[in-house]
C-alpha cells in the first residue's frame, strides 16, 4: 500500500454525503466524503459512525443535543442513536465504518 493524499483524494469528486472508500485498516473502511447541506435523520443499528472533520464545519443533530465539529475534531455517534448531519458550507469529512 502506498500513501495516501487526503487533499488529493478530496479533489476528484463533488458529489455531497457520498462517501468514498479511500483505504481499509483491521477491517475498518475509511471513507472521505464531502457535505453541504442536510442530509436525512438516519441510525445505523450495527455500528457506530465517526465523523472527523478535516475542512469546514459538521453540526450533528441528535434527538437529545446538538454538537458541531470543528476541524480536526471528531465525534462518534453510537449505534442505534438517530442523527442528522448538516454542513452549513462544504465540508470534508474523514469516516470510518466497518
Amino acid at each position: 500500500m502506498s500513501k495516501i493524499n487526503i487533499k488529493e483524494k478530496f479533489s476528484l469528486f463533488n458529489e455531497h454525503w457520498t462517501p468514498k472508500v479511500i483505504a481499509e485498516s483491521n477491517g475498518q473502511l475509511v471513507k472521505i466524503a464531502k457535505g453541504q447541506g442536510e442530509l436525512v435523520w438516519h441510525k445505523h443499528d450495527n455500528e457506530d459512525e465517526l465523523f472527523m472533520v478535516i475542512k469546514g464545519q459538521l453540526i450533528l443533530e441528535l434527538k437529545d443535543k446538538t454538537v458541531v465539529v470543528n476541524p480536526g475534531e471528531f465525534y462518534t455517534v453510537p449505534r442505534g442513536v438517530e442523527h442528522k448531519p448538516t454542513a452549513k458550507e462544504e465540508t470534508h469529512l474523514l469516516l470510518f465504518e466497518p
